[in-house]
């Protein structure tokens, strides 16, 4: 449950539109609310300003289900990270009003449109490769559901840089930029040395033999000759857009 929320719910008692008993009702399985498999803190987005976001990866479509199904109680915008294809049709049979977004692997509550902005500025995401998209995707996606307006520059890696300089402009004039990339991972050094923002590199595990799923790439940028680039772990676009989510926040 986010400050919105809770405004929301408190204010309805307060016009007598809701009954203090539904409210009450509504507020049981808070902060936290156990199902038997899973435990959920609703109170999270309180305390962080980031809400619970469900891994779907391991979790059946019946787990998935249930924990929306409780969380959209108490958000506005509930996520599903590492959602195949198969596992969100499952999902959404129950639940037709979530989103899919296929390439991010993603289910939403709702789109990221319908979510109030709220960010001080312009998250921008950057991809080397169309290989490198589904990462960047999560990392937009995510971006969007918490409230960031979004710009994204796929496929300008260091192969051709050419491409990547011809959006210097608008490089320029995002808040804060997620740089996705596999292989060497040089792009987030590149883009290092152009813009004056706040730089959060994201290694993906795209690559031949001796990218070691992604190893090479992040060694490459945390090696990184450009100073204060923030890098996190492999393939990990949620947590990136989290970090941008954090820094943009107006």
């Amino acid at each position: 449950m986010d400050e919105g929320k809770l405004t929301e719910l408190l204010d309805s008692v307060r016009r007598g539109s809701r009954e203090v008993a539904e409210v009450v009702e509504i507020l049981k399985g808070w902060p936290a609310e156990r199902l038997g498999f899973a435990c959920l803190d609703h109170h999270r987005a309180l305390r962080t300003g980031l809400p619970e976001v469900i891994y779907g990866e391991g979790k059946s479509a019946e787990q998935i289900g249930a924990i929306f199904g409780k969380m959209a109680v108490h958000g506005r915008m509930v996520m599903a990270t590492r959602v195949d294809g198969a596992k969100a049709a499952l999902v959404r049979r129950e639940l037709p009003s979530l989103v899919y977004h296929e390439q991010a692997r993603m289910l939403t509550s709702c789109a990221p449109e319908e979510v109030p902005a709220r960010g001080r500025g312009v998250v921008g995401v950057l991809s080397a490769g169309t290989s490198d998209m589904p990462v960047a995707e999560e990392a937009l996606v995510t971006a969007r559901c918490l409230g960031n307006r979004v710009e994204h520059i796929y496929d300008v890696g260091v192969a051709g840089i050419h491409r990547l300089l011809a959006h210097r402009e608008l490089l320029q004039s995002l808040s804060v930029l997620i740089v996705v990339a596999g292989m060497e991972g040089a792009l987030p050094s590149v883009v290092g040395g152009l813009v004056d923002k706040p730089i959060i590199a994201v290694p993906t595990s795209v690559g031949y033999g001796t990218g070691f799923g992604g190893i090479a790439a992040l060694l490459g940028m945390l090696n990184s000759c450009a100073p204060g680039i923030s890098v996190v772990n492999i393939d990990n676009g949620f947590g990136a857009a989290c970090a941008a989510a954090a820094i943009n926040r107006g």
